[in-house]
């Protein structure tokens, strides 16, 4: 039994005895307790003064005579306000060892037989994944593997954007501009190639818009609309409009659009000819960052979905339809505003999209939960949605989250698509995996290895620091990511916790766990005490995770888990200890202190080197 899970057991037969009252796990709190009281469990008492008719003090003071005079496994106990701290005996720390090993994976927790829906990544098809979509998929991954553990059977999926102007624009310049070029006759990833082309189509749009500026047109257009303004400030404003009412190159763009959507031929050959190029490259990248999924929505199959519910909720009263024909939904009861779900022509729009993507879902899956990975810019757009489904009465919706994270800088500044100036993602891994290399060639522990042995490990680590970096910081923040900081073997990083690892193997690899000796003679130090109630505590931070959407509670787990045992082999012998027992006793705790560590940093995505 789990260390608090037991604590727990104990005051439910207390408070029966002593106050008559029925409690249950959920209604007692067991942390554990800080460094500078004695003891290594504090149970919180302030909830039990309502039927012990006593304060929080002597509550707890009752609590804990009760349990040193009964309980053979409790040392001692103090009491600080309403906060009783137990001092537990050293057979209660060897009972905890020998249930790890009995119980391998005690963190695994039953089926639930409940589907949780998670949706993340949802690239477009105008450009390869970028610097932005890597903590995008690593959160959504790890939270797809944190529901798993809790019980929860999980569906990954995406929803690709293979549609609208944004592709067109690509699929134009490589029509006008490349000469039949290929990613193969240019030896180029094929999702970077059609990037390039999308980079291309915006210096071709910047250099015309630069020079309708200085036409007669651009001058009447600034003196017409320009009021106050300078002419920079004036034309920076006016991009947009420039490109949809006197870009040549834009109604090009516009024109292909309209013949996509009206089935024309030759564009959808092209389309699904460089979409494919795109997805190749995707897939590349995700098996590079080890990730996959279970389902896949693309755009161009989704954004008729919705339109049938639109009418349906129209004739329900719950839209309503504007003079021009447009149909609107009223959220300003809720604090929201108007929203338009259908356009004067008919069209839908994301929202009607989503509601639809929704509705099909529950029906295909019936999810207890759906999960939607997407950045903070689109906070508002989800409220809209989750209102808008409760207004339609829909059985899911409180079942549905939007985990929200924030932006990803580098030191050098923000990132824009349109100029180019975006890091893709498989340059950033390449970056991170070659800041691997020069921390290792300083140190010079893998120049033993042979050629794939060593390119094996150094992928492990940059990966690993790539991954972990990303996941450290809360979601919600916006966040600075640093490629040679996050190879750091010394901060709070994926290395340093991949080396308190491979620290652990390497003494494994000396010694042979099946032949040690007992160790329930040993007398455990109080740090061996702090890293086996650690060691307790993992399941019920998966938990919180799991409850939280917050990966970065597991990412500071690890990290927390890995200080510790580095403190411990600083401290303490192992091989060499002064008894059989204590030799047997701190390599069974370095054992589930790496295994432990290696499936935290399983659940982030990150693999263990044996070696680094």
């Amino acid at each position: 039994m789990k260390a608090e899970k037991q604590i727990k057991s104990w005051v439910i037969d207390l408070v029966k005895e002593l106050y008559q009252h029925e409690l249950v796990d959920q209604d007692i709190t067991v942390k554990q307790t800080p460094k500078n009281f004695v003891g290594q469990y504090t149970i919180v008492v302030f909830p039990f003064t309502r039927f012990s008719k006593k304060s929080p003090p002597q509550t707890a003071e009752e609590l804990g005579e009760k349990l040193k005079l009964d309980n053979p496994l409790v040392k001692d106990f103090s009491v600080e306000k309403g906060f009783l701290n137990l001092d537990m005996e050293d057979a209660f720390w060897i009972a905890q060892l020998q249930a790890f090993a009995k119980n391998p994976e005690f963190w695994r927790k039953p089926k639930k037989n409940e589907t949780f829906i998670v949706e993340f990544s949802s690239p477009n098809t105008n450009k390869p994944l970028h610097l932005g979509h890597i903590r995008n998929i690593l959160l959504g991954w790890s939270m797809s593997q944190i529901l798993e553990i809790e019980g929860y059977d999980v569906f990954k999926t995406q929803v690709v954007n293979d549609r609208g102007i944004a592709i067109c624009k690509s699929m134009l310049a490589w029509n006008q501009f490349a000469d039949g070029k290929t990613p193969e006759s240019e030896g180029i990833k094929s999702d970077h190639f059609v990037g390039d082309w999308y980079v291309k189509f915006n210096q071709e749009l910047a250099n015309e818009y630069e020079q309708w500026q200085n036409s007669n047109e651009g001058e009447e257009a600034f003196e017409e609309h320009g009021k106050d303004q300078s002419k920079d400030a004036f034309f920076k404003s006016y991009s947009n409009k420039y490109f949809n009412i006197h870009s040549a190159i834009g109604k090009q763009a516009r024109e292909y659009l309209l013949k996509w959507e009206n089935g024309d031929p030759e564009i959808k050959a092209l389309w699904e000819k460089m979409n494919n190029w795109v997805y190749a490259g995707f897939e590349t990248t995700y098996k590079n960052l080890g990730v996959s999924f279970d389902g896949t929505d693309y755009e161009s199959q989704t954004y008729l979905l919705g339109k049938s519910v639109v009418e349906k909720g129209l004739q329900a009263d719950t839209f309503y339809k504007e003079a021009d024909g447009s149909i609107w939904v009223n959220l300003e009861d809720v604090g929201l505003d108007k929203k338009i779900v259908l356009r004067s022509d008919g069209t839908s729009v994301y929202i009607t999209q989503d509601i639809g993507t929704a509705m099909e879902r529950y029906k295909d899956q019936k999810f207890k939960k759906m999960i939607y990975v997407v950045g903070d810019e689109q906070e508002y757009h989800f409220k809209v949605l989750f209102e808008i489904l409760k207004k339609l009465d829909e059985p899911y919706v409180d079942g549905m989250y939007h985990l929200s994270y924030g932006m990803v800088d580098l030191p050098t500044g923000k990132m824009k698509s349109r100029e180019g100036t975006v890091v893709d993602a498989d340059v950033l891994m390449e970056e991170v995996v070659e800041e691997a290399r020069k921390a290792a060639e300083e140190n010079g522990a893998i120049e033993d290895l042979n050629t794939d042995e060593k390119s094996d490990v150094l992928r492990k680590i940059g990966m690993g620091a790539l991954k972990f970096f990303m996941i450290k910081i809360n979601p919600k923040k916006r966040m600075v990511f640093d490629p040679k900081q996050s190879v750091d073997m010394q901060g709070q990083t994926g290395p340093y916790i991949q080396n308190a690892y491979v620290r652990i193997q390497s003494i494994l690899r000396k010694t042979n766990l099946a032949e040690q000796a007992p160790f329930d003679t040993h007398v455990p130090t109080d740090l061996e005490k702090e890293i086996l109630a650690y060691l307790g505590s993992f399941s019920k931070t998966i938990s919180m995770a799991a409850d939280t959407n917050d990966p970065s509670l597991i990412a500071n787990y690890a990290y927390q888990l890995a200080k510790n045992f580095h403190r411990f082999y600083h401290e303490h012998r192992i091989l060499n200890a002064d008894t059989e027992a204590a030799i047997s006793f701190r390599l069974e705790l370095s054992n589930r202190t790496a295994i432990i560590l290696a499936e935290a940093m399983r659940l982030l995505g990150i693999e263990m080197p044996e070696r680094m």
